[in-house]
């Protein structure tokens, strides 16, 4: 993988510091169950805001964790997209054939730790089906899947729990679709429960 912020020994015990008193003055609490797993594949959900991800951020550097997160290539462009990779972004180009399942399921082969995060919704507007590629990518590298979860509404995120596949694709993600559906996201009338 990439050099990231999250390899920066002077820069990430600040940006702990930083994103703790943000998380304290915002009045919001993390939470982090997942059994101190070091891979797994996080569901980011729901995804209705660009808040979103400087929140997520904010919660992953106060639980003083590394995850990488997969992103729509063109965030990857001029001028922010050096930023983007030092934060942990990898460019996903859905017009290419490229396997991106296939990438994720080696970069977890190749090390012992690896958190990558991936919203199943691919985009802040309202979608009535997810995309399967997270479920894939756990499935492929015989790792867990982690609930993550921005609550708005009780001021509340991190990772709720651990789900392990187990191989019926449609049911496992009718059950984790349904952990969702008390979930209250910036935007509730952009996510379908």
């Amino acid at each position: 993988m990439h050099y990231t912020v999250f390899d920066t020994p002077v820069i990430k015990p600040i940006l702990k510091a930083i994103s703790c008193f943000i998380l304290k003055a915002l009045r919001w609490s993390a939470v982090n169950r997942d059994e101190g797993c070091k891979r797994y594949v996080l569901i980011a959900a729901p995804h209705t805001s660009n808040w979103d991800f400087p929140l997520f951020l904010v919660i992953v550097f106060a639980q003083d964790m590394t995850a990488y997160w997969l992103g729509k290539h063109t965030m990857f462009k001029w001028p922010f997209g050096g930023f983007f990779r030092w934060v942990g972004g990898i460019s996903v180009d859905r017009t290419e054939k490229a396997n991106m399942v296939q990438q994720c399921v080696e970069y977890f082969n190749s090390t012992t730790e690896m958190v990558i995060t991936s919203a199943p919704e691919g985009t802040r507007s309202r979608v009535q089906k997810w995309k399967t590629g997270f479920y894939y990518i756990a499935t492929g590298a015989n790792v867990p899947i982690a609930l993550g979860f921005l609550d708005y509404k009780k001021k509340e995120g991190g990772i709720a729990k651990l789900f392990h596949p187990t191989g019926d694709i449609d049911s496992d993600i009718k059950t984790i679709r349904e952990f969702y559906a008390n979930i209250s996201g910036k935007n509730t009338e952009q996510f379908v429960k």
